[in-house]
């Protein structure tokens, strides 16, 4: 049977505001993940592992932090003469020109390129989650199921009230809530969904004939409730790992359970989460370093003490310095006798001799290039610069 024509769309244009600093000068979608990955790895590999082999993906925030890091679609297979990869950002020249005020805007503003393309289905995801999925059993699902749209959706036991919560009887969605106050249920949509493109696209243009300036806004404020309310919403159930990283905490959070009790193998040889090769040789352990329960990415040099942690390439913990429960990214330095607790430490920071950053209690941030001077304290929850 011929593989269903199939066009992903990755969003990647969103600020990322809840992840504060860390999305300061960088896209939400190219925050580094498990050291050596970055957060779009996960959707990019999924489509290559399932067969997935047209991507477009829609840029908009610190578009650069995004763009050097697809390496034009090489490491998913996707640098191809016809199809491919293709990045789209906002653009000038015609009646759909203008900043993506939102997913669905940012959809209607591409929906002359959809229709040209012609896909039978299109599969819209965002950039901001941790989770493998075959694209091509949600693909399948949809074509049987006879929507609009099937939304991915799983089990959270955590705060709902930050995803769209959905009813669900007999495999349809009966009723979609946007992020509610009180959540019904504690199904949420994951952010992947399968739509049929002309029910897509014709719902995108009523809804745009009546948007003020603001644009269409998201999905999930009028697009999707209006399919599910046709009676129109299928749902796939998603029951393996998946792990929203929006916030600070949950970022956190994400990495200890890597090193916990790894959800999947990042290098999985039958499901691999592809990346750009590194330009770092090996990571080092000096005699005098420890390292315990920690993943270590090229060019990371330790001679201190390492616990439970993740170290992004090129970081260096000097000789009596402690790096405890703590996710540090690129090029990070922690200084001699310094002390780095329950922290993420985004890129070049410095962290001087005998500093103490965090401790017990609530996630501390160090932003980027931020220099913590020595014997200086941060505390537990801390952010600095505050």
């Amino acid at each position: 049977m011929a593989l269903t024509r199939t066009l992903l769309i990755v969003l990647a244009g969103g600020a990322g505001s809840r992840l504060e600093t860390l999305t300061e000068h960088r896209a939400k979608p190219a925050l580094r993940f498990g050291g050596s990955h970055r957060l779009i790895d996960f959707p990019l590999s999924n489509a290559a592992n399932s067969g997935v082999r047209d991507v477009w993906v829609l840029e908009q925030f610190e578009p650069e932090s995004i763009t050097q890091h697809l390496a034009g679609g090489r490491p998913w297979d996707l640098d191809r003469s016809r199809g491919g990869l293709m990045l789209l950002g906002p653009h000038r020249g015609d009646e759909r020109e203008g900043w993506h005020a939102g997913t669905a805007d940012a959809l209607w503003r591409k929906a002359d390129r959809i229709r040209e393309h012609d896909p039978e289905v299109v599969v819209v995801a965002s950039a901001d989650a941790v989770y493998r999925m075959d694209y091509a059993d949600v693909v399948a699902r949809h074509v049987a199921g006879d929507a609009e749209v099937t939304m991915v959706t799983t089990r959270h036991d955590g705060d709902c009230s930050r995803y769209g919560v959905v009813r669900v009887e007999e495999g349809r969605v009966t009723d979609y809530l946007l992020k509610p106050d009180d959540p019904p249920t504690r199904i949420v949509t994951t952010e992947v969904f399968a739509f049929t493109p002309a029910a897509l696209l014709t719902t995108l243009e009523t809804y745009a004939d009546e948007a003020d300036e603001d644009g269409l806004g998201d999905l999930g404020e009028q697009v999707l409730p209006a399919m599910v309310g046709r009676g129109a919403a299928a749902e796939y159930r998603h029951t393996a790992y998946w792990q929203d990283v929006g916030t600070v905490e949950a970022y956190w959070s994400a990495h200890m359970e890597l090193l916990e009790q790894p959800p999947f193998d990042l290098d999985d040889p039958a499901w691999p989460v592809r990346t750009p090769a590194q330009r770092h040789v090996g990571a080092r352990v000096h005699a005098r370093g420890q390292v315990e329960d920690s993943l270590l990415s090229p060019g990371v040099v330790v001679e201190g003490t390492v616990r439970r942690s993740v170290l992004a390439p090129g970081v260096q913990v000097a000789p009596g310095a402690q790096v405890v429960d703590s996710v540090l990214l690129d090029d990070v330095r922690v200084g001699p006798g310094a002390t780095v607790r329950r922290s993420v430490v985004d890129e070049g920071a410095r962290v001087r001799g005998r500093a103490e950053v965090g401790g017990d209690g609530e996630v501390t941030l160090v932003g980027a290039g931020s220099v913590v001077h020595p014997r200086k304290r941060i505390p537990a929850g801390g952010r600095y610069p505050g």
